[in-house]
């Protein structure tokens, strides 16, 4: 599928339809869905009278913005009216929103066609997409292999051309790690600048919605349409949001001279060689291109997976506590009181994961051990974020893989929790910290598997790092891959 400006342009001289290109999208979600399952709700009617909308408006003689007509997924823990929003999860199975999310209200206004809800982990929690209650999403370069998580049923729509873009959500890397594994670009942007309203909270302080796209140029059009403040989320930030896509040039030469970070700490052991090897070339290619190259030491990284799952899942243990089975959602039928019924709901509507990270939570929060764990991991946090201040005083933008390996089998981790919880090393501290952070390939492994290059930035340096990812990706072909999904 093209471009969101190559088909923006065949829509405004009516070369194809809005209705043709989406048309499009839907044919190739229901050839590919019976190996793929990246969508949990395919939303035909609806695409079908959004792109009907727009053809309207172009025979009128009408403008339409850029993303009017282009097919677009949505992670099904964004709330869209009337439209079954299920987290991925037993207890939400026919939970029905009576609202829309801020971002999805967004894309609608701006004539964005919504084709479908897509998969993730159950409420967000996991990094292989396996954790969903309704199906596992298969990895379009390799249907034996997991597309990462949670977001990744989004990232694999994207990679396989079943829409041209999709929204994520990244909690601890949910958007950029499932970005390296499927070969795509993924965004997690600064904490609230993106409206966090209509999303299903996972770990509220965390928590960012973010584009996924086959380029940076789609990402940033995607970004843009969505950020700015929302009065109705608390966290929003009330800055001026820039048109990223105009400000992409394939030159880092320009001006004063860029100087990138490399984080020491997220190389060696644990780290896949040739995973190391697509990244330093990466590096040496942005050098060639015109920046200049730094050794950057953050040595409270390493306590950011500890941190990172004790935050999490306290946060979480907080905002699972709303499903009990009287407001909405699940309730078991077969309670004889209310204490049976909160307690049958919950255990019948939760996965295992989910009631692994609530319990976790629930016991860190707990008298007599909240000083000891959330407490200290709140210190720890703060540590973090100042190791990525000093690191900013050296450098403009920061450098690491975005994942220590390439995508694993399915099965091979769901009996290893803590092996699973490793794959979001890289991307859990710009989480902690609420930094910018960007995911894009950079080469692939002996197997034929994508491997991502990640970038962050300052907070609000969103334009900044696109430019820098542009820039590579330009100078290289890894972006214009395409998996043969057989």
């Amino acid at each position: 599928m093209a471009s969101i400006r190559e088909l923006h342009e065949q829509i405004i001289t009516k070369e194809r339809s809005a209705v043709e290109i989406t048309q499009e999208a839907l044919n190739r979600i229901q050839e590919l869905e019976p190996k793929l399952h990246s969508f949990l709700t395919v939303t035909t009617e609806q695409a079908l009278k959004q792109a009907r909308a727009v053809d309207a408006k172009i025979a009128a003689g009408e403008e339409i913005g850029i993303l009017a007509g282009i097919p677009i997924g949505i992670k099904d823990n964004l709330c869209t009216k009337g439209i079954v929003t299920t987290c991925a999860s037993r207890i939400l199975e026919n939970f029905i929103p009576p609202y829309e999310s801020t971002v999805t209200q967004k894309l609608a206004d701006a004539g964005g066609v919504m084709v479908g809800k897509t998969n993730l982990d159950e409420f967000a929690m996991g990094s292989s997409t396996e954790n969903s209650a309704y199906q596992v999403t298969a990895n379009p370069w390799d249907l034996s292999r997991v597309p990462g998580g949670s977001s990744g049923g989004s990232a694999a729509a994207v990679a396989a051309d079943e829409c041209v873009v999709s929204l994520g959500s990244d909690t601890g890397g949910s958007i950029r790690q499932p970005a390296s594994f499927c070969g795509v670009v993924g965004m997690k942007p600064t904490y609230g600048l993106v409206s966090r309203y209509g999303l299903v909270a996972y770990a509220s302080s965390l928590d960012q919605i973010g584009p996924f796209g086959r380029s940076v140029e789609d990402a940033a059009i995607l970004l843009s349409a969505i950020a700015g403040y929302d009065a109705q989320d608390s966290t929003s930030l009330k800055v001026p949001i820039p048109n990223y896509a105009a400000s992409l040039k394939p030159d880092l030469k320009v001006g004063k001279k860029l100087r990138i970070g490399v984080i020491t700490e997220t190389f060696g052991a644990g780290l896949d060689p040739q995973v190391e090897a697509a990244v330093n070339k990466a590096i040496e290619q942005l050098q060639e291109l015109g920046a200049e190259i730094h050794p950057i030491s953050c040595p409270s990284f390493r306590y950011g997976l500890p941190t990172y799952y004790i935050i999490a899942p306290s946060e979480a243990s907080a905002n699972l506590a709303r499903y009990d089975g009287v407001k909405y959602g699940l309730r078991s039928p077969d309670a004889d009181n209310l204490l049976s019924m909160y307690t049958r709901t919950r255990s019948q509507g939760f996965g295992a994961e989910v009631k692994r990270r609530i319990m976790i939570g629930t016991y860190a929060l707990s008298a007599g051990y909240y000083d000891a764990y959330y407490l200290k991991a709140q210190k720890v946090r703060t540590l973090i974020k100042q190791d990525f201040e000093k690191a900013f005083e050296k450098v403009d933008v920061l450098i690491s893989p975005t994942a220590p390996t390439t995508a694993f089998r399915a099965g091979e981790k769901t009996t290893d929790p803590l092996s699973m919880y490793l794959n979001d090393l890289m991307t859990i501290p710009a989480n902690l910290a609420g930094l910018p952070g960007i995911s894009l390939p950079c080469g692939f492994d002996s197997q034929g598997l994508p491997i991502g290059l990640q970038i962050v930035g300052k907070a609000l340096g969103e334009e900044q790092l696109f430019q820098v990812a542009y820039a590579y990706e330009q100078s290289t072909n890894w972006h214009l891959q395409k998996p043969k999904i057989v």
